[in-house]
């Protein structure tokens, strides 16, 4: 009778890690669709896109920057949290110039 040794069990496989940084650019979409919902919205809006819009400015910034260096995949979502976050400080700024207009 002979006795066979079983093989180790190798661990599953996992699914190879993505080495891209990709955060950035989503966290700029993200608070730039914020930051636009709130820019129309009176009182309190001005107090919550102001913040969102300066984070999905600069993180939009970053993550457009790391895409352009191949260190990001998400060139789509940097560019597109930048352009919101800067059209919502741009409503703020229209709102704020015409509600404090001398005359007006």
């Amino acid at each position: 009778m002979s006795v066979r040794t079983r093989e180790p069990e190798m661990p599953p496989k996992r699914p190879p890690q993505s080495s891209y940084r990709n955060g950035v650019g989503s966290i700029a979409l993200i608070t730039g669709i914020v930051a636009l919902v709130f820019a129309f919205v009176p009182i309190i809006g001005d107090l919550v896109t102001v913040p969102t819009g300066i984070v999905a400015v600069t993180c939009g910034w970053v993550g457009f920057n790391r895409a352009d260096r191949g260190l990001a995949s998400n060139h789509r979502e940097a560019i597109t949290g930048l352009a919101l976050g800067t059209t919502a400080l741009f409503v703020v700024f229209l709102v704020f110039i015409a509600t404090h207009a001398p005359g007006g």
